[in-house]
């Protein structure tokens, strides 16, 4: 897991890498909570979804945004962190071009960049949206949904309440061709405190599924 530092929009972006020795391999970055209340890569739930994908054989990237860390910047209320993902999902794809499948996974603020870049780049194939804050920003940009993806949360978060994902998730399954899967994690928080392991376990027998289905089609 190599630390590397990649040029982004507003200068240097720290990240820690991991490059897959197959042939062709998948690609997927992961993007961190807001780094105003003390947002990282190194978030526990960020951390075990790079190494989700670590071990299913993906180039994986995580990075932290801007202002975060040693990666320089400053806030810039999401039009800039979402011009920093297009920069490492860049990076990556420079290290992979011929990747056979794309993913993202974000977890909270980084849910929301994530889907924001998912609609800009049409090689993403699927995404991971853990604890996605729709209740807290505009969401309306995915209209319509170009890929299918997960969205999950915790029963108990008190941050993004169940209710506003579910009724994101019945907009979105609306449209023709693209599968949401909803998923709640009883008892889980904003963080999944104590449910880390349901959490990743859900995700990881979806993005399991997933990969199976694109290997039989």
């Amino acid at each position: 897991m190599p630390e590397m530092i990649f040029n982004g929009p507003a200068g240097r972006l720290e990240g820690r890498y991991h490059h897959s020795k197959q042939a062709n391999a998948p690609v997927a970055i992961v993007l961190h909570p807001h780094s105003q209340f003390g947002g990282t890569m190194n978030n526990p739930i960020v951390h075990h979804l790079y190494y989700m994908f670590v071990k299913r054989g993906f180039s994986t990237l995580r990075f932290n945004f801007r202002g975060v860390g040693r990666s320089q910047g400053l806030f810039d209320s999401g039009q800039g962190e979402l011009s920093d993902a297009a920069a490492a999902l860049d990076w990556v794809q420079g290290f992979n071009k011929e990747a056979r499948t794309c993913w993202i996974a974000g977890f909270s603020f980084g849910a929301w960049i994530s889907m924001q870049l998912l609609m800009r780049r049409p090689e993403i194939d699927g995404f991971i949206s853990v604890a996605p804050p729709a209740n807290l920003y505009d969401f309306s940009f995915l209209a319509p949904c170009p890929s299918s993806g997960l969205m999950i949360n915790g029963s108990s978060d008190s941050v993004v309440p169940t209710d506003s994902v579910a009724q994101l998730v019945e907009r979105l399954k609306t449209q023709r061709g693209i599968m949401i899967d909803h998923q709640i994690i009883p008892n889980g928080n904003h963080f999944f405190e104590n449910e880390t392991d349901a959490l990743m376990e859900a995700v990881c027998e979806y993005l399991d599924r997933r990969l199976e289905e694109d290997q039989a089609a």
